[in-house]
């Protein structure tokens, strides 16, 4: 007999303020769901219903070029990570728990696709229809020579922890924490330099949430230091996080509260 022991790991409410410069974006990307760099510009993707298509664009929210990714597909695109050789896409989007086709696709620096990485919940037992699924993740950060999937839990409004391998292969995945973070998170990055790890999240009230995690691999999985943050943005939903430094970052949010997606420089005060 085995055991597996997941930590339950609470939050600290900041107090801290946020500032933010609101920049607005192409409607071709009305569904950003996933940031990334890519050289001097900034990468992203739509989430379901769209081609498997990356978009380049400035920070001033000019569209670059949008480059269309063969051999793969776009079933539910919902964030991008990347480390010094690939890219990362996270198609793992599960709104009713159906899906056993969840697949993080292994891209070139160049785009080039070069292999794909199969995950399965090890608890999930049934795929039947279930509007408050457990099974749902929509954040993913490259952490050393792992892959971190945050998920999106709709029954607990929680957020487990999975790791896996960057390699080809199958993973059956299991928690090995478990955040206390009262809303539904939808984006992730990792900052090596700053051991940092940024969330973000939503709550049915619309509400637009912001979380750091420090130290993150110093720590490891039982004391994660994890702050929340409300982003005072109004109504929108944020689905995807770039860190800057340890006090800046860039998140988008989908175009559906008014037409227009959008990109935002969230500055934390001391």
């Amino acid at each position: 007999m085995h055991y597996i022991f997941i930590f339950l790991l609470f939050i600290s409410i900041s107090t801290a303020q946020i500032n933010y410069k609101t920049i607005q974006l192409p409607k071709t990307i009305e569904e950003t769901s996933g940031l990334e760099y890519f050289g001097d510009y900034l990468l992203t993707h739509n989430d379901s219903g769209d081609k498997p298509t990356l978009y380049v664009f400035s920070d001033t929210g000019k569209m670059v070029q949008a480059i269309r990714i063969y051999g793969i597909k776009n079933k539910d695109w919902e964030d991008i990570t990347s480390d010094s050789d690939h890219y990362y896409v996270s198609d793992t989007g599960n709104n009713v728990g159906t899906r056993e086709n969840l697949t993080v696709y292994i891209l070139s620096k160049e785009l080039i696709p070069q292999g794909k990485i199969k995950i399965k919940y090890e608890a999930q037992t049934t795929f039947s229809r279930d509007p408050r699924t457990p099974y749902d993740a929509e954040a993913i950060a490259s952490v050393g020579d792992q892959l971190v999937l945050f998920s999106k839990n709709r029954k607990t409004f929680q957020s487990q922890i999975y790791r896996f391998p960057k390699t080809e292969g199958t993973y059956n995945l299991t928690p090995e924490a478990v955040l206390e973070t009262e809303s539904l998170i939808t984006a992730a990055d990792y900052n090596e330099a700053h051991d940092l790890v940024a969330l973000t999240g939503y709550t049915y009230k619309g509400e637009q949430f912001f979380y750091t995690l420090t130290d993150f691999v110093k720590n490891g999985m039982d004391q994660i230091q994890l702050k929340k943050y409300l982003i005072p943005i109004g109504k929108a939903q944020v689905e995807a996080v770039k860190i800057i430094d340890d006090r800046t970052f860039w998140v988008s949010s989908e175009s559906e509260q008014d037409g227009i997606p959008k990109l935002y420089q969230l500055e934390l005060e001391p």
